[in-house]
């Protein structure tokens, strides 16, 4: 599939994007992964922006869902997971740019690294929440198969979650458990990652995007896509 360039995704154009791949039904898991991925390449690395881009992706996806309650909780599934995929690499993004920024230590301070930290460790709530309020306010069919989708991402566990909480094991040992843990809550209200994280970030998430499409463009006659 062709993902519109990421500064002209805006939610409308997902939202439809994100309809039209359910309702197709083939490599759903995939195309949201994609369309997710480029949409947030497109914007600010904040999470106002991954709670609007996985809130119009789902919406979209109820609203491609149809009919068929088989293939709507299979669909509701790949959404999810497709969802999940993205944003564990805009996770892992994340991870990288704190490593480059810590490593050289210009105008970053511990301060800078707990304020991105606690922001980073609310992904995947940010995620699996906003999914929750677009199954809350979804039609009667597609309802239950959405909640049941979510209900098993949150049992067993997201690649999200899993990404975030290696990232957070790995800085955390920079603090002593107390302080670290106190100063994640005390900065619970600010909400936001500092301009200079989004800017690295949103730099490494463009890279890591372009490399995870990289072995599907090259792919053609006589191209195995082997580095």
């Amino acid at each position: 599939m062709t993902t519109p360039p990421a500064q002209e995704t805006s939610d409308a154009v997902l939202e439809a994007a994100a309809a039209d791949a359910v309702r197709d039904g083939k490599d759903i898991r995939e195309k949201v992964q994609e369309l997710t991925l480029g949409a947030l390449r497109g914007r600010r690395f904040d999470r106002q922006s991954i709670r609007e881009v996985v809130r119009s992706v789902t919406e979209g996806a109820v609203k491609g869902a149809g009919s068929n309650r088989a293939h709507m909780r299979e669909a509701m599934s790949d959404v999810l997971q497709g969802l999940d995929q993205a944003l564990r690499v805009s996770a892992k993004a994340g991870h990288v740019a704190l490593n480059e920024l810590t490593a050289t230590g210009r105008a970053f301070s511990d301060n800078d690294l707990k304020a991105a930290l606690s922001s980073l460790r609310k992904i995947e709530d940010d995620f699996l929440g906003t999914v929750k309020q677009v199954a809350d306010a979804a039609n009667a069919q597609v309802r239950p198969e959405l909640r049941e989708a979510l209900r098993s991402a949150r049992e067993t566990g997201t690649a999200t979650g899993r990404e975030v909480a290696g990232t957070m094991g790995d800085f955390a040992q920079k603090f002593t458990a107390a302080s670290f843990d106190a100063a994640l809550v005390g900065l619970e209200t600010a909400n936001e990652f500092g301009q200079r994280f989004a800017l690295v970030a949103s730099g490494v998430l463009g890279g890591l995007a372009e490399a995870l499409r990289a072995p599907k463009d090259d792919k053609g006659p006589g191209n195995t896509g082997a580095g």
